[in-house]
């Protein structure tokens, strides 16, 4: 079975409700605003259900994780805000039908924990997606710990992924975003969780996509200023989205194989085989996914 760990898809109702909104995050047609960030110009086809299940069961994959995308700031809402949107977005994407699983979504300003337990219960849901903007510090992992709680108790995986970035000067590219705040949030999430997550939830999966922005890359400089990398954490994995050969084969010299997870942010990227030989493809597709899903032996 060959897994796809990240993907974003925005079911129809969900697309309708974006654009019935007047404040950010909204959509004009296919245009979406947000604070932090140029206008994007979304491509329909890239929401198009029936397209994109043909092309991923034409390419293989028979479980593709797809989340609510953190950037949006929906889960930064205010709670009354942001729930219908919430709802919204269960609602259409358990609807999606294979291969389709979906991560949950819970609003970090107004927890509802028996919601996301009602949530984590459903069969197709897989875990619980976090913004990294939340969990930037122990005083954020303290915040959102009734929802980390919930994915303990319910035995599955949480996805740390970058939230809304902040606003930026017009003049800067486009990628801006996604190369300094979300790379920065993702860095700022791991430590946060290296020096105080795994003490308050010893058993909880976690997942870090594009590969935590390769923090554990900066163990020597960590080692320098005083910390220690430490054991390898075996419930802590990265997601590989948007990295290459390099950083994934830099990544696994100093994590090791086992934690590394295959997941593309299709639409904004697209899947990848970094080409590290059969036993690693299988590790990365297939044998590491599962086990984070599932905490089952490998």
């Amino acid at each position: 079975m060959l897994f796809d760990c990240h993907q974003h898809l925005w079911p129809a109702p969900f697309v309708e409700a974006l654009r019935r909104r007047k404040t950010y995050p909204y959509l004009r047609e296919w245009t979406l605003y947000l604070p932090g960030e140029a206008p994007y110009a979304v491509d329909p086809g890239a929401h198009d259900v029936g397209t994109r299940r043909a092309r991923e069961l034409a390419e293989g994959r028979e479980q593709v994780l797809v989340s609510l995308s953190s950037p949006l700031g929906i889960e930064h809402l205010p709670a009354y805000e942001g729930r219908d949107l919430l709802g919204i977005w269960h609602e259409s994407a358990l609807e999606l039908g294979d291969p389709f699983r979906v991560w949950a979504a819970a609003s970090v300003s107004g927890h509802d924990a028996d919601g996301l337990a009602e949530l984590l219960a459903e069969e197709r849901v897989v875990g619980l997606q976090m913004p990294a903007t939340a969990m930037l510090d122990p005083a954020g992992l303290e915040c959102v710990a009734p929802l980390l709680d919930e994915a303990e108790r319910a035995g599955k995986p949480v996805l740390v992924h970058p939230g809304p970035a902040p606003e930026c000067a017009p003049d800067l590219p486009g990628w801006w975003p996604a190369m300094v705040p979300y790379v920065a949030q993702l860095h700022q999430a791991w430590l946060a969780w290296h020096i105080a997550g795994r003490r308050q939830h010893p058993r909880l999966r976690i997942a870090f996509v594009a590969l935590a922005g390769l923090a554990p890359l900066h163990h020597e400089r960590l080692a320098a200023r005083g910390g220690a990398l430490g054991p390898l954490d075996p419930y802590v994995y990265y997601e590989t989205s948007s990295y290459g050969a390099r950083a994934i084969d830099a990544l696994v010299r100093v994590v090791g194989v086992d934690p590394i997870v295959h997941g593309s942010d299709r639409p904004y990227a697209e899947p990848f085989d970094p080409g590290l030989g059969a036993a690693f493809s299988h590790a990365l597709f297939t044998a590491n996914p599962r086990h984070m899903l599932t905490g089952e032996p490998r």
